[in-house]
């Protein structure tokens, strides 16, 4: 049974927390109120106080700005007078009258994944108007409140502001932690709404309070509480699923387009050098091999991984024989299960059996599982992407096919993807977790629509994760359609997206808006180094691309520093004097062969840059294929200059992958002719992908990843 509080009991509450509460009085009559008023000072606020009182602004039972017995007694004696039966008891709240040209709104509410959750916004009227709020999961950590404050869209008010100063960060910081202690602490606590905080000469003053109660919760397990596994325990795991020594195929038929045939094919046509195990109730040859009629006729302990591709309804029974032959993981392909209202008891039981059995169970209703550095392809699609050290969970088995579609043309390969289906055991938080223990993994890159009933297990388990590798994540179901596809994909609904948003800021996760970017970010963790700061030069060879670029510098938050004397002078040894002597730096055609190599490595080496944007590779190339695809090649001449060109850039390719590796710092390269390489192989892009590195299709693209990238290097600086 919920109840409120009334806003004296309330504010009661937050000053056992160590919230400074302006003094006030509470008292039954209109005298009373008015000898209240002269201890206190006038002018004063004056209150219908109540626990059934709300709302008191809405039923007009506030007055302000009283200055006399008289006006006070008149005002209480309105007051007294307008109280209903439905508000029960009720009193008169007399305070100081507080001003203040800034209004903040601060809160808790407990959020049905997350739990308590600490909410910061603009106050007062902005509060509808602007919806700029930011929310952090409770407790808060030793940055979240600055975090809260920094996430504001119109953070500026909390600075200096029309004369008045900044806002006091300590005294609003120790009011956030303390609501954060209270959803801890206090699980009878269901919400507090403080509005308005009101800035007074920069001083938080709580004004109104409201602290709604739940005397039939229980404690929750707290995240000291949970119970942690080491990275051996989770590797054991997991590893049967993406390392096995031996796999067993359901569902396999000599008709190439079932499930378990493309499985079987794919496992055999990547490569995998473990023992595999066709299960075909003829007893067929397929794909030139040899198939078993039953499970129960694989030798024991030769494989510890089944594919399993048949119909649900027996499923059971195949997973029980698997289990009697040592297999420790299986992956289940089929559909049927809990994304349907008629198999959702076949999914429960089919969580009991794998808990039973001791097996770790992926899907069911998945796309498959990749380990490129075990040669494994144990999906029923493609495609198979190259080896490398990027590794992919996603809640859609085709957006995971779109991240390693990325990997195929990017240059930056995986180490390993899963598409978790339905995650009826394995969520998507084990996975993450996994991935974190392996040594395998230098980022993860994550499809996410719901993080199912334990969104703090997620957020603990990201956390771990970003404390030493970056994660990236794309997330579906946001807008109200967005979030009907989901339910109806996956069975989970998408938490708040403030709350989500801010879930992510405290875990360090960099979130993309489209899958494209998500790559782009990943492939840039995983081939690049971390920046030391935001200081950025942009090297172009062209105007315009410097231009816009410097703009999305801007727009991005990362800083477009002067270029530096030191190097202003070696430049000008090195061109004529009306290259732009600014950033971004451009040569203005000035440059000779060797030229922008030495720059890229000169400014890439300096002290005062943290990482380099380079624009413009790929202009020569493309006149070379130009030169290649017309009538007079290689004649007049035409042969020769081509092969320049495309050498050339092809130099500057290395010279960037270079200069990042030899200095430490990253070097990322856009040109905007990326796509058009793709019909003829642009060296100097291809080069990039050869040596690991991305190349991005515009200036803005590198730039939104390079503040992805500052803002985690950031991260991992503080804690």
């Amino acid at each position: 049974m919920a109840h409120t509080l009334s806003e004296h009991e309330s504010k009661r509450l937050l000053a056992e927390y160590g919230v400074a509460i302006a003094d006030e009085r509470l008292v039954s009559g209109a005298y009373a109120a008015a000898d209240a008023a002269r201890d206190l000072g006038v002018p004063v606020a004056l209150k219908l106080c109540g626990r059934g009182i709300a709302h008191k602004t809405e039923r007009n039972l506030v007055r302000l700005s009283l200055t006399g017995d008289e006006a006070v007694t008149r005002a209480a004696k309105e007051l007294l007078a307008a109280k209903t039966d439905d508000d029960r008891e009720a009193d008169l709240l007399v305070c100081p009258m507080v001003s203040g040209r800034r209004e903040l709104i601060v809160g808790l509410i407990r959020d049905p994944q997350f739990g308590p959750c600490v909410m910061l916004g603009l106050g007062g009227i902005f509060a509808e108007l602007l919806s700029d709020v930011a929310f952090a999961v409770a407790p808060l950590g030793s940055n979240d409140a600055e975090g809260l404050m920094a996430a504001l869209e119109h953070r500026d008010i909390l600075d200096a502001f029309r004369g008045e100063p900044a806002v006091d960060r300590a005294m609003l910081t120790t009011l956030l932690d303390a609501l954060g202690r209270i959803g801890t602490e206090r699980p009878d606590v269901l919400s507090i709404d403080i509005n308005p905080l009101i800035i007074s000469g920069g001083v938080p003053v709580v004004v109104d309070a409201l602290v709604e109660l739940d005397e039939k919760s229980t404690p929750a397990m707290s995240h000291a509480a949970r119970p942690q596994r080491c990275g051996d325990e989770i590797r054991a795991r997991l590893d049967p699923l993406f390392h096995p020594k031996g796999i067993i195929v359901t569902g396999v038929s000599s008709h190439p387009g079932k499930f378990g045939t493309v499985a079987y094919h794919n496992i055999i046509a990547c490569g995998y050098e473990g023992n595999l195990f066709a299960i075909n109730r003829e007893g067929a040859e397929i794909f030139e091999r040899p198939s078993f009629k039953s499970i129960e006729d694989v030798p024991d302990g030769a494989a510890d991984l089944a594919v399993v591709c048949t119909p649900a309804k027996i499923n059971e029974q195949f997973l029980r024989q698997a289990a009697a032959k040592g297999v420790r993981a299986a992956f289940i392909a089929s559909a049927g299960y809990g994304e349907s209202q008629d198999g959702e008891e076949m999914q429960i039981r089919l969580v009991a059996l794998a808990d039973e059995l001791g097996m770790a169970v992926a899907g069911p209703n998945g796309q498959g599982v990749i380990s490129t550095k075990s040669k494994l392809c144990a999906q029923i699609v493609a495609p198979y992407p190259p080896a490398g050290n990027i590794s992919v969970v996603s809640q859609s088995g085709n957006i995971a096919s779109s991240y390693m579609n990325y990997a195929c043309v990017g240059g930056v390969g995986i180490s390993k993807a899963v598409s978790c289906g339905n995650a009826a055991q394995l969520e998507l938080a084990d996975y993450i977790e996994y991935y974190a223990a392996d040594p395998d993994t230098a980022v993860s890159l994550v499809y996410l629509e719901g993080v199912g009933d334990d969104g703090a297990r997620f957020l603990d388990v990201a956390r771990a994760h970003t404390r030493t590798k970056p994660l990236v994540l794309v997330r579906g179901g946001v807008t109200s359609a967005g979030k009907s596809a989901a339910s109806s994909h996956t069975g989970s609904l998408a938490s708040d997206e403030n709350i989500f948003a801010g879930v992510c800021r405290q875990a360090g996760i960099s979130r993309a808006g489209t899958v494209e970017e998500a790559y782009e970010i990943a492939a840039s963790f995983a081939a690049q180094p971390l920046p030391r700061g935001a200081r950025t030069l942009i090297f172009t060879v062209a105007g315009g691309w410097g231009v816009l670029t410097a703009d999305a510098c801007v727009h991005n938050g990362l800083e477009l520093i002067p270029v530096p004397q030191d190097l202003k002078r070696r430049i000008d040894k090195m061109v004529p004097s009306r290259w732009s002597r600014s950033n971004p730096i451009d040569l203005a055609g000035g440059e000779t062969r060797d030229t922008i190599p030495e720059v890229i490595d000169m400014i890439t080496a300096h002290d005062d840059v943290d990482a380099v944007i380079y624009l413009g590779m790929g202009i020569q190339a493309a006149q070379a294929h130009l030169f290649k695809s017309g009538p007079f090649y290689p004649d007049h001449g035409i042969g020769r200059i081509a092969d320049f060109h495309d050498n050339q850039d092809r130099r500057y390719a290395t010279a960037a992958a270079e200069a990042a590796r030899t200095h430490g710092k990253p070097v990322l390269v856009a040109t905007d002719l990326a796509i058009t390489d793709r019909d003829y192989g642009n060296p100097g892009t291809v080069a990039l992908r050869e040596a690991g590195y991305p190349v991005f299709p515009s200036g803005h693209r590198a730039i939104g990843t390079l503040a992805h990238m500052v803002r985690y290097a950031r991260f991992r600086s503080r804690i």
